[in-house]
């Protein structure tokens, strides 16, 4: 049995596409969903669909062994970043190399880096008058979006189209993609 860790800081969308998408495969199982946020909308999805959980601080993240310890008492097949906000600790990255992966909503290396995560990297697409956008799926390495990329994926951006428009197209991406490339990287690493 394969399992995946999943992080996340936010209402939790693309976590539960990936708990759905694996529930009713024998071979996979999403072992934990771990947040920063104790008032993440991640949490209430995770209760309803029985994965359990776990609420860490800065602390327990950055300055102790504690969520380290946690997850690799689980031995996860893969660390999924599914809008995870805080960087990851080098400790991770060399406890679990080419182990921990993050989706980013925009083609990278265009609009990345810290503070560029949701609606600020559509708003930077649209400010940029952008002709497309859409995802990046990469290795998580010690600086923020700038490992080894693994996937990407683009739709077209049309000069009609608000931030929320480009925002709901690059979303579709995420939902379509994220799981299969997940699925993928798992049946291929044995």
């Amino acid at each position: 049995m394969k399992k995946i860790i999943i992080l996340a800081s936010g209402s939790g969308s693309n976590a539960e596409n990936i708990i759905t998408h694996f529930k009713h495969n024998p071979n996979i199982t999403i072992a934990a969903v771990l947040t920063n946020k104790k008032t993440a909308g991640v949490l209430e999805r995770c209760q309803r669909l029985k994965v359990p959980t776990l609420v860490f601080d800065r602390e327990a993240f950055y300055h102790s062994t504690l969520v380290l310890d946690v997850i690799a008492s689980q031995e996860p097949a893969l660390i999924v970043l599914a809008g995870f906000l805080w960087k990851i600790p080098q400790s991770f990255i060399d406890r679990f190399p080419n182990q921990i992966i993050n989706i980013h909503p925009a083609l990278l290396p265009k609009y990345g880096g810290k503070g560029m995560y949701g609606h600020h990297v559509h708003k930077a697409v649209k400010d940029h008058a952008e002709t497309e956008t859409g995802i990046t799926i990469h290795y998580v390495n010690e600086h923020y979006d700038e490992g080894a990329i693994i996937k990407q994926e683009n739709v077209a951006v049309l000069p009609s189209d608000s931030v929320d428009d480009i925002a709901k197209k690059v979303h579709q991406l995420e939902q379509a993609h994220f799981p299969k490339v997940i699925h993928n990287l798992l049946v291929s690493h044995g």
